[in-house]
C-alpha cells in the first residue's frame, strides 16, 4: 500500500505544476498548441492557393477545421488548468519589464488564439452548416448572426492569425535569449529539463 501510495503522489507531481518546474500537463499542451498553430498557419496558406480541381480543395480545409476546433478545446481546457495550478516563479534574475512583458505575451497569445479560432467558426458555420471534426464529432453551425458575417470573420481570421505568428516569434527569441544570453532555466522548465531539481 505504501509503495502504491508513494507511486501515486510522484505521478501525480509529475503531471502538476509546482513553483520551481511545469509538470507534463503543461508541457504537453504547450507543445502539442506549438505544433498546431504553426502547421495550421502553414496549412492556411497553402489551401488558399488550392484549384477547385484539386484533391486537396476539401481535404485541406476540413483538416484545418477539425484541427482547429481540437486546439480550441485544448486551449480552454489549458486556460483552466492554467487558473487551478500552481505557476512556476520568475527566475530570480529577471528584471521587472521582463516579467512584465512576459505576462503581457503570454495575454496577448491566448487572446489571438481565441479570436482566431472563434473566428474561424464562424467563417465555417455562416452558412448554418457544423464543422465535422474528423467524423468523431459535430461542432453545431451558429449560422449568419450579423451581415456579412463570412467575409468580416475572414479579415479577422487572417490578421490575427498573422499578428500570432509574430508574437510566437518574439515569445520564441525571448526564450532563446533567456538560454543562450541569460544562461536561466526559463526554458529548461518548458522543456522538463529541471524537473528533477523541484
Amino acid at each position: 500500500m505504501f509503495v502504491l501510495t508513494n507511486f501515486s503522489l510522484e505521478e501525480s507531481s509529475m503531471l502538476r505544476n509546482s513553483t520551481q518546474h511545469y509538470g507534463l500537463v503543461s508541457i504537453s499542451l504547450h507543445w502539442l498548441s506549438a505544433i498546431a498553430v504553426i502547421g495550421l498557419f502553414a496549412l492556411g496558406l497553402w489551401m488558399v492557393e488550392l484549384t477547385y480541381y484539386s484533391s486537396w480543395y476539401k481535404t485541406a480545409p476540413d483538416i484545418h477545421k477539425s484541427v482547429g476546433v481540437l486546439l480550441l478545446l485544448a486551449t480552454l481546457f489549458r486556460l483552466i488548468w492554467r487558473v487551478c495550478t500552481l505557476q512556476p516563479v520568475p527566475e530570480a534574475g529577471h528584471k521587472a519589464w521582463e516579467k512584465r512583458a512576459a505576462s503581457i505575451a503570454h495575454l496577448g497569445l491566448y487572446l489571438l488564439l481565441l479570436v482566431i479560432m472563434f473566428a474561424g467558426l464562424l467563417i465555417s458555420t455562416a452558412d448554418g452548416r457544423g464543422v465535422m471534426v474528423f467524423n468523431w464529432f459535430e461542432v453545431p453551425g451558429f449560422g449568419e448572426l450579423f451581415e456579412d458575417q463570412a467575409d468580416i470573420a475572414g479579415l479577422i481570421h487572417e490578421y490575427a492569425a498573422y499578428s500570432l505568428i509574430g508574437l510566437v516569434l518574439v515569445h520564441a527569441a525571448g526564450a532563446i535569449k533567456h538560454h543562450v544570453i541569460d544562461k536561466d532555466n526559463t526554458l529548461k522548465k518548458m522543456l522538463g529539463f529541471n524537473n528533477h531539481n523541484s
